[in-house]
């Protein structure tokens, strides 16, 4: 049924494996399953799963590692992992909340415990904040349905995006509240922006944490996007103290901030679903172009 919510199990123990997916089935969710580390990326990209429970110990790379490349991937970086694991040590905990894991369950467990775990795990999620408490605009499922609305209709479009590079390296020298000041100020500056040659029908919202997404038409993309250019990316080295503003002040050039500026049209090609819109504004903010 399509509003199943679905699991995908990371276990390379085939019995456990089998088990867990038997069980989680009779509860009434889409269970997929996956014994190797890449295999669960590739799933996870493929399908987009509600939920992952995933097992640190793997024959190939780690659960660890399994967690860390979901999280940069656009598709699968806002799952929920639950880790299930043998390890107990405070150290392997953190490090496991350090990646965003949203749950943390030690073998041997219990069934009926971990049954709560994922449901609860989904329930948040579904209840998760549609604004961004940092910069208040809209992210998650009300971006994802602003963009579902332009691959379902018939009018042209244009799409911005707009990532902040070096902010996680900009937090960890200055300060969470630093970092979240670049995170408004930059915000601040775009909306701005938006109100000098934009129009009230555009629309900014967040794809990510750092990553912002400008929806606009084809006549005011191209000045916006200068702006934005011109104004704005200059502006990264002044969140700096002095001290740090100098290029040999020892911070290295690619953890600097800058912001990378990707453009989507709705004439680049045809966009059948959310997903395909995803992938191209996902080649943009690589290349930058």
């Amino acid at each position: 049924m399509a509003d199943k919510s679905q699991i995908l199990i990371v276990e390379d123990d085939l019995d456990l494996s089998e088990m867990l997916n038997a069980y989680f089935r009779v509860q009434g969710y889409d269970v997929l399953t996956a014994a190797w580390g890449e295999d669960a990326v590739k799933i996870s990209r493929e399908k987009n799963p509600d939920l992952v429970v995933l097992d640190i110990r793997l024959p190939d790379i780690d659960g660890y590692e399994v967690c860390r490349q979901l999280r940069t991937n656009r598709r699968t970086q806002t799952i929920p992992v639950i880790f299930l694991t043998e390890k107990r040590d405070r150290v392997d905990k953190l490090a496991g909340l350090e990646l965003g894991v949203v749950d943390y369950i030690t073998k041997p467990f219990d069934i009926q415990e971990l049954r709560l775990r994922v449901r609860n795990s989904l329930r948040r999620a579904d209840q998760q904040s549609l604004v961004n408490p940092v910069t208040n605009l809209p992210e998650g499922q009300m971006v994802d349905e602003k963009m579902r609305d332009l691959t379902n209709g018939n009018a042209p479009w244009a799409i911005l995006t707009v990532s902040i590079r070096g902010l996680d390296v900009f937090r960890e020298l200055y300060g969470f509240v630093a970092s979240d000041d670049v995170l408004r100020a930059v915000t601040l500056m775009i909306n701005n922006t938006i109100r000098e040659i934009g129009t009230e029908s555009d629309f900014i919202g967040h794809l990510a944490v750092h990553d912002l997404v400008l929806i606009t038409d084809l006549e005011r993309v191209g000045p916006i996007k200068e702006r934005i250019e011109v104004r704005i990316k200059p502006s990264m080295e002044h969140f700096y103290p002095d001290k740090d503003k100098a290029p040999g002040s020892g911070i290295k050039p690619e953890d600097r901030l800058q912001l990378l500026v990707g453009q989507v049209l709705s004439t680049d090609g045809t966009f059948h679903d959310l997903l395909a819109l995803k992938d191209a504004i996902e080649k943009q903010n690589i290349t930058g172009k």
